[in-house]
């Protein structure tokens, strides 16, 4: 992980919807945000801190969101700690769920302090495709 290369967005609160390359039966997910000892600053304030991951069961047609429109499953809340490793690894409840999916979406609904931006540097989902 590179510094400054994080995908930044502004407030401590916000999402993002994955398209994942293939559809998926979901174990796990990653998230990376740089450690202190690496911060220009000596802080970690943009890191997320509290973060859910949710199964959508939405599906593009050519035309657009076909007629099953948008639904979702929460798979898991999670705390990041700036206080552990850099990389850290959530299990997914309901990774059993017997639909494999192609699109996630993980919340951040707090930071480590910082109100004006929240910075991610890497999203990594784990499964075995379907």
């Amino acid at each position: 992980i590179a510094l400054a290369f994080c995908w930044p967005f502004p407030g401590h609160q916000g999402q993002v919807v994955i398209r994942l390359p293939a559809r998926v039966h979901l174990t796990a997910v990653s998230v990376h945000h740089i450690s202190k000892e690496v911060s220009p600053s000596g802080t970690v304030t943009s890191a997320p801190r509290d973060i859910a991951v949710f199964l959508l069961s939405l599906c593009f047609a050519l035309q657009g969101v076909d007629a099953d429109g948008e639904e979702e499953t929460l798979l898991g809340t999670f705390m990041y700690s700036v206080a552990k490793e850099a990389i850290q690894t959530f299990p997914l409840k309901n990774a059993t769920h017997p639909r494999a999916f192609c699109y996630i979406k993980l919340t951040v609904n707090s930071t480590w302090g910082n109100p004006k931006y929240t910075c991610i540097y890497r999203v990594q989902v784990h499964g075995e495709m379907a």
